[in-house]
C-alpha cells in the first residue's frame, strides 16, 4: 500500500491546497452567513462527499478524461458556476426572512437538500478536479500494486483534512452570524452578503480558464 513517506507528503500538499480558500471554503462561508451553523456543517459534509466522488472517479480512470478534455472540463465547470449563482440569488432573495427563521427555529430546507447542494458544488470544483487528476496519481506507488486502493486511501486523507478545515471556517463564519442575528436588519445584511459571496464565487469559477 502507500508508504508513510508518500502519505505524509500527500497530506502536506493537500493541506496547502485546502487552507487557501477556494470555491468549497467560500461556499461554506456563504452558507454559514446566510443560514447558520447547521447548514454550514451539513454543506461541509456534502462538499467532502462530492470531493470523494471525484477521487473515486480518478481511481477508476474517469478523472483522466475530465482533465484531458477541455470540453468536458468546461461543461462541468460552468454547471458548477451556474449552480453557485443560482444558490446565491436564492439566498439574496430570502435574506429578509432569516430573522423569523432564526427566532422560531424553523428550517425551511431539509438536511438532505443542503447536503446535496454542497455535494454538487464539491463535485464541480475546478481546483479539486485538476488536483486529483494531475497530482493524486503521482503519489501512487504502482510497484506495490493495489493502485485503486492507494488512490482511495490518499483521497480519504485529503477528505478528512478538508472536513476539519472547512468546518472551522464554517463555525467561525456562523459565530459572526449569531451576533448579527440579534438585529433583523443586521441579519438581513449578513444574509445578503452570504448570497453575494456565492454569486461572486460562481462568476469567479466560470472565469477560471485553461490555457489549452
Amino acid at each position: 500500500m502507500v508508504s508513510a513517506e508518500r502519505l505524509l507528503a500527500f497530506a502536506a500538499m493537500s493541506f496547502l491546497l485546502i487552507v487557501v480558500p477556494g470555491p468549497s471554503v467560500l461556499f461554506v462561508i456563504g452558507r454559514a452567513l446566510a443560514q447558520g451553523r447547521r447548514a454550514a456543517l451539513t454543506t461541509v459534509l456534502g462538499n467532502a462527499s462530492g470531493a470523494y466522488a471525484l477521487i473515486v472517479a480518478v481511481a477508476l480512470g474517469v478523472g483522466t478524461i475530465v482533465e484531458r478534455s477541455v470540453l468536458v472540463f468546461t461543461a462541468l465547470k460552468l454547471a458548477g458556476a451556474a449552480y453557485l449563482v443560482y444558490l446565491g440569488v436564492k439566498a439574496w432573495r430570502q435574506r429578509s426572512s432569516l430573522h423569523a427563521s432564526s427566532t422560531t427555529g424553523e428550517d425551511t430546507r431539509t438536511g438532505l437538500r443542503t447536503w446535496w447542494e454542497g455535494f454538487a458544488v464539491g463535485v464541480a470544483n475546478p481546483k479539486t478536479i485538476v488536483f486529483f487528476a494531475a497530482v493524486l496519481p503521482q503519489f501512487v506507488d504502482r510497484a506495490q500494486g493495489h493502485v485503486v486502493g492507494q488512490m482511495l486511501l490518499l483521497g480519504l486523507v485529503f477528505t478528512l483534512i478538508a472536513v476539519a478545515s472547512d468546518s472551522l471556517w464554517g463555525l467561525l463564519a456562523a459565530t459572526g452570524r449569531d451576533w448579527f442575528a440579534r438585529s433583523p436588519q443586521r441579519l438581513s445584511l449578513f444574509g445578503g452578503v452570504g448570497g453575494l459571496t456565492m454569486i461572486g464565487l460562481g462568476v469567479a469559477v466560470a472565469a477560471t480558464g485553461r490555457k489549452d
